[in-house]
């Protein structure tokens, strides 16, 4: 590979450094090359040599990222499939019975689906029925203002019957404390709100409600789709690099991510999931939700999947 001839200057500080890995959305010093410099081919003094050399970023991210990959032999990675990586049950019925059990841990699922399809609604009890299940912690990313505590206590309210009143009403509130929402309204914020998450989970800390094992996204397309117009790759090589933070976070710590996606005409009058080729890769599980219109009874199928054959689908009703 041909390097810059200038490349040893260009990486003289560790500020320069950081300011390279944090335009590419590297921001953990210790999960970098940072004793194979040379690794990097780009000019990384300022911004301007940043977006001058596109080529070059693209490759140094994909460096990056291989540098970053842990490598356990195919034993250790079945003994940390079955130790680790669990199932969790969303409540849904028909897609707990497609996915063999839930979603899973260690994993990013995708539920993509036009609008109006439930993809809200069952992101709200899926993050309510992992909650009262598990009694592990959920982090809520709302890109749009469509988290709504109130239909939160009616689906807790649904699932958690206890017939004391006052057992009831301690479990709901313990329930509930358990799903902390955050605002995220374009792509730096949610970058923000992933390594604030990323720092949560290597101090250790605990949320209020216990372990976290899930992370929610609603929408994630709304936040991303603005930024990858034009022939600038900056947008999508932005992407790319939060995509495999979310994986990175979701196998290290063994939590399961699920994030909602809308769909775009598609060629022959078909429909297709957003964010393009790029993003295609990047989630382990793709699922596609529809529903007609009025109608409680949804359609899901797989678009992709780690262990089973694509075109698999179930039906269920979406909760009241």
């Amino acid at each position: 590979m041909p390097f810059s001839p200038n490349f040893d200057e260009e990486l003289q500080t560790v500020d320069t450094f950081w300011r390279f890995g944090g335009s590419r959305g590297i921001f953990t010093a210790d999960k970098a090359p940072v004793n194979s410099p040379s690794l990097l081919e780009a000019s990384t003094n300022d911004e301007a040599d940043l977006r001058a050399s596109p080529k070059g970023t693209n490759r140094a991210l994909a460096m990056f990222e291989s540098k970053c990959l842990r490598c356990m032999n195919g034993l250790q990675l079945l003994d940390d499939a079955l130790k680790n990586k669990r199932f969790l049950p969303t409540g849904c019925g028909g897609i707990d019975i497609l996915l063999g059990g839930g979603l899973r841990e260690g994993q990013l699922t995708e539920i993509a689906g036009p609008s109006s399809s439930g993809k809200t609604q069952i992101c709200l009890y899926i993050a309510s029925h992992v909650a009262f299940r598990l009694c592990g912690s959920i982090v809520f990313l709302d890109s749009s203002n469509s988290f709504s505590p109130t239909r939160i206590a009616s689906i807790v309210n649904q699932i958690c019957r206890p017939a004391d009143k006052e057992v009831h009403d301690r479990r709901i509130k313990m329930i509930m404390s358990c799903i902390h929402c955050q605002s995220v309204f374009d792509i730096f914020s949610l970058r923000d709100a992933l390594h604030e998450l990323e720092s949560t989970l290597n101090k250790q800390t605990i949320y209020n409600g216990g372990k976290i094992c899930m992370l929610i996204i609603d929408s994630i397309s709304s936040l991303i789709t603005p930024i990858l117009g034009g022939k600038d790759s900056q947008g999508r090589s932005l992407m790319v690099s939060l995509g495999y933070l979310m994986k990175q976070l979701a196998d290290e710590w063994n939590i399961s991510v699920l994030v909602t996606n809308h769909m775009v005409s598609g060629g022959g009058g078909t429909s297709k999931p957003a964010m393009g080729e790029s993003w295609k890769c990047i989630p382990h599980v793709k699922l596609q939700l529809s529903r007609c219109p009025g109608s409680t009874i949804c359609n899901i199928s797989v678009l992709k999947h780690t262990s089973m054959p694509c075109g698999r689908s179930a039906e269920f009703v979406i909760p009241n």
